[in-house]
């Protein structure tokens, strides 16, 4: 690597051989897709250079908070809202229905490193297009299968379409197009995206219950083509920073290159934060509705997850700029823990059920958006995407375990043994988030 820190090799997935075939394929789509928008025109008036200022146009973060309700709801939350209808249909289990979303997660993890390193070089045009396309496709494939066979090969398609449209692809393409200035942006991001479970849960649950989930899924996949144009009009170009010009105090950066202490201690916490995103995602009404609330109330509750996600990083648009990367990071893991302990009463006093579902939602929200803002601090952000590319890899292969983990432990320790579990690994992520906060600030 040139410039900026070397990162330590056993952080990434390398995977040689369905690496070099899931290479392929990406690039094969996303050249594709960037040639053609090259032939269109040849100056983008949203256009990004050192004439043109620090900030990120505001019409990017708004495209991307669009595209980020949209994608999360449409791939992330899909099986978290129907995985019950789907098993019964399919006449599997919902171990084996989740399986097939920690295969999307694991393929996210291995298509990581290239994701980053094509952001990095063509921008999030091409990318996320790409993954709005696929996004499609794999909704489109899911509700046409009934094997194995097809079912985790639309999964993977899924995967695909997810580590390309998801928050780490549009955080890349924000620092890509506002370097250092572009955290405001990144939160303003995640506003609309935090609303994703709020409107698809309840919407896809409606839906499912008039036509059956499979009509559901190509409702989706309409709506995953929508965000192609949203994708298509972002910002081509890339920041470049006058020699003279220093980016906030506050986002300097603050790890030395090869300080791969910095780059363990955000891995960490990413991995352990994702574990944990990832099987709330797919268990949350479930650990509810086994906790005593009525299947209905359990869908209604899970909503505020949604709530509390948009309200905390509402709060964050309009005074995060007070506040320091580090110490919000270690806030939102702080608290976290305090949910998790309000659920256990859940099922006898329905506040609790609130309070989880609302405490959750908020910590994971800020969390979320420190994920993108801390490597700005961290790292060299002129090679964000291929940082954050190895960093994350091992965060999605976490969130890949997650569901099955759950469903393992749900089945041998009920929900109270999950809350247990959850209690556990919100600890020691902000463990990390705390040593990573005094090393560096």
């Amino acid at each position: 690597m040139r410039g900026g820190p070397r990162l330590p090799h056993a952080i990434g997935v390398r995977g040689r051989g369905r690496g070099r075939t899931l290479k392929g394929c990406i690039l094969g789509a996303v050249c594709a897709a960037d040639a053609s928008e090259r032939v269109s025109q040849a100056v983008d008036p949203g256009e990004v250079g050192p004439a043109a200022g620090p900030a990120v146009p505001r019409r990017a973060a708004w495209l991307l908070g669009l595209s980020q309700l949209v994608c999360w709801g449409t791939t992330y939350y899909l099986v978290g809202g129907f995985a019950s209808e789907m098993a019964e249909d399919l006449g599997r289990s919902e171990t084996f229905v989740q399986a097939g979303f920690s295969v999307a997660l694991l393929v996210m993890a291995l298509a990581s490193p290239l994701t980053g390193r094509l952001i990095d070089r063509h921008g999030g045009r091409a990318v996320m297009s790409t993954g709005s396309l696929l996004a499609a496709a794999g909704c489109l494939a899911l509700a046409a299968s009934h094997e194995p066979l097809p079912y985790f090969a639309s999964w993977v398609v899924l995967g695909l379409a997810m580590r390309l449209t998801l928050y780490e692809a549009a955080f890349a393409t924000l620092a890509r197009i506002g370097g250092p200035h572009a955290r405001p942006a990144m939160a303003q991001v995640t506003l609309l995206g935090g609303l994703a479970s709020t409107v698809f849960w309840p919407l896809g649950h409606a839906i499912a219950g008039e036509v059956g989930w499979r009509a559901a899924l190509v409702v989706y996949a309409g709506f995953a083509a929508s965000t192609i144009g949203l994708h298509a009009a972002l910002p081509r170009g890339r920041y470049v920073a006058a020699t003279s010009a220093l980016p906030p105090p506050a986002l300097r950066r603050a790890a030395r290159p090869g300080d791969s202490l910095a780059a363990a201690l955000y891995a960490t916490t990413a991995m352990l934060l994702s574990f944990l995103n990832s099987g709330m995602s797919a268990h949350m009404i479930g650990i509810l509705g086994g906790l005593g609330l009525g299947a209905t109330t359990a869908v209604s509750v899970a909503t505020l997850r949604g709530i509390g996600q948009s309200t905390a990083r509402l709060g964050d648009v309009l005074f995060g700029r007070r506040i320091h990367p580090l110490d919000l990071n270690v806030a939102a893991t702080a608290a976290m823990p305090l949910g998790f302990v309000a659920a256990f009463w859940s099922g006898e006093v329905l506040a609790g059920a609130f309070v989880f579902a609302a405490v959750f939602g908020a910590t994971n929200g800020l969390s979320t958006i420190t994920r993108g803002t801390v490597p700005l601090l961290l790292f060299d952000v002129e090679r964000y995407g291929v940082i954050t590319g190895r960093l994350l890899a091992p965060s999605f292969a976490t969130a890949a375990a997650a569901p099955l983990g759950y469903a393992w432990v749900i089945e041998g320790s009920g929900e109270q043994g999950a809350l247990v579990l959850s209690l556990i690994a919100a600890g020691l992520a902000a463990s990390a988030a705390l040593v990573l906060r005094v090393r560096y600030r």
